[in-house]
């Protein structure tokens, strides 16, 4: 019952913004597109800083970097050949995108911050721990204030009829289906700590930590919760790293192994090292991976197997 309300506060708080959004005021909506990109680092820092209060509560919290980082690199690498496999099979065409040092150097920055984010709300919440105070505080429903900004955003995105056509719905599909096998394989090295129902869930976050760390401490732990937020920040990473390094090359697939980031962080790197003809992949790809990703977290996390 939990689960489906914090599913349904998602869904208004996107649906809300998505149908204010034009009957807003010119100033507001400079407003909310100027402080969006930076809100996600603010939601970070409050993540981490409520994440490293839990962790308090939590024995040998060094022990939820390998999983992380193990189902991190696996449903990256997943996506990637599944996507690849089934392109190779239907379509062999490929558009050579150019690779920018530049935008390389700038996806390295909005890494740093990102840590850096991470490591002011560690600050923070250490330093709480250390004083008397006692400071009650819930991510979630920053999280809901960042969503309907996201809901305002995608009102003003311009879509078309032939993004919905089936060789650009198949990157998500592959993302879905490479990370699923990813998390099988996965399991099997993590059995002895975690359930196989609990190890997919955490393969469905598809990249967005500032989503999938509170989803998973509201509906599980904050171990968990810890989990997701570095397995979606590390597979950010590797799809970056993907996308430079393969994405001129096989862009559907390094498009895939992005996740719902192509969408906005990856997005940039999209139009460099992929070609600006696979633009409409990634936006698709991003915005269906985004909704489905609470749903499939909730859906596993509450299956038994």
């Amino acid at each position: 019952m939990q689960s489906i309300i914090l599913i349904s506060q998602i869904f208004i708080a996107i649906s809300l913004g998505y149908f204010v959004a034009p009957h807003l005021s010119q100033t507001i909506k400079q407003f909310v597109f100027k402080i969006l990109p930076y809100f996600s680092y603010v939601l970070l820092i409050s993540v981490a800083f409520e994440l490293t209060q839990a962790l308090n509560h939590i024995q040998n919290p060094v022990a939820i970097l390998p999983p992380a980082l193990l189902i991190a690199f696996t449903t990256s690498i997943g996506s990637f050949f599944i996507c690849l496999i089934t392109y190779k099979l239907i379509d062999r065409q490929s558009v050579q995108g150019k690779i920018s040092l530049h935008l390389f150097i700038n996806a390295l920055k909005n890494i740093a911050k990102a840590f850096l984010a991470l490591g002011v709300g560690i600050l923070l919440g250490i330093l709480v721990n250390a004083s008397s105070f006692h400071i009650a505080f819930n991510s979630w429903y920053l999280l809901l204030v960042f969503i309907l900004l996201i809901g305002i955003e995608l009102a003003f995105t311009q879509f078309d009829r032939s993004w919905l056509s089936w060789r650009i719905l198949l990157v998500p599909i592959a993302a879905f289906i490479g990370s699923c096998v990813a998390s099988i394989f996965s399991y099997f090295i993590l059995s002895n700590n975690y359930s196989l129902n609990e190890v997919m869930a955490l393969a469905q976050g598809y990249g967005w930590y500032s989503m999938s760390g509170i989803l998973f401490t509201e509906l599980h732990s904050a171990q968990l919760g810890s989990i997701a937020l570095l397995t979606d920040l590390f597979r950010e990473i590797f799809a970056i790293l993907l996308m430079y390094c393969l994405g001129w090359r096989f862009p559907r697939s390094a498009i895939s192994s992005a996740g719902a980031t192509s969408m906005d962080v990856t997005l940039a790197m999209v139009k460099q090292s992929c070609g600006t003809h696979y633009v409409p992949h990634a936006m698709m790809s991003g915005l269906i991976l985004s909704l489905l990703a609470p749903l499939l977290i909730t859906l596993f996390l509450n299956l038994k197997f």
